[in-house]
């Protein structure tokens, strides 16, 4: 008498169910629920309760994908630099060789106001006013991410300096580039907003490139 032959094994992973299907679906609305309340609100004010309601979870469902708030926090920040990255990756991709530094840099600036104050532009905000809320270990992971950004600029800021452009050393300088675009993140309102122009500075996001190209660099004769 013949064994029963065992049934035949499928090839590959198993097929994922509908809930392990959509788990980054769920992660990535958790992530931009986060940064919109931790911007509007604080890091502190927030509750995962709010978070999971914005996106029609039950209250403890964000811990089956972040084991702390603060975890949460991490990943809001590794988003908006991984965001940027690729943002500036893509503003960058039509410079050639036949670019000047000046223009190279004001594609960067123009970028970067984008990224701060354009549309989903929550990100980078909680970043720079939740910065102490991190653990060191993971200021360390968001600092690895941030130089990655930021080494882009280097090369540009290296050719100002060379040609007189830049006057400042280009370490401090690029410290204090940055810390003079974020800090527009407290002061912007775009043109439209109903509030005095005086108090608002109104302008266009191109209007803040070429005010802080005018600020940082000096015209070669």
């Amino acid at each position: 008498m013949s064994e029963l032959a065992e049934p035949k094994r499928l090839r590959g992973r198993p097929r994922k169910t509908e809930d392990e299907r959509d788990d980054g679906n769920r992660r990535q609305a958790l992530i931009a629920a986060a940064a919109r309340l931790f911007h509007q609100k604080g890091y502190d004010a927030t509750s995962t309760r709010e978070i999971a309601a914005q996106v029609g979870m039950q209250p403890g469902s964000p811990f089956y994908h972040f084991g702390h708030k603060q975890d949460l926090l991490l990943a809001v920040m590794a988003e908006g630099m991984k965001q940027a990255i690729e943002r500036q990756r893509t503003a960058c991709a039509p410079l050639s060789g036949k670019d000047s530094a000046r223009e190279r840099l004001r594609v960067l600036i123009r970028n970067h106001f984008d990224v701060l104050l354009g549309p989903d532009s929550d990100f980078i905000p909680v970043m720079l006013y939740e910065w102490r809320s991190l653990s060191a270990e993971q200021r360390q992971t968001i600092t690895q991410i941030k130089d990655d950004y930021e080494a882009v600029w280097i090369p540009v800021l290296q050719e100002l300096h060379h040609n007189g452009q830049l006057q400042a050393r280009v370490g401090l300088a690029r410290l204090m580039i940055f810390g003079a675009l974020n800090w527009s993140v407290q002061w912007y309102e775009p043109p439209s907003a109903a509030k005095p122009a005086a108090r608002t500075a109104r302008a266009s996001l191109d209007d803040l490139t070429e005010a802080a190209l005018a600020l940082f660099l000096r015209d070669t004769p």
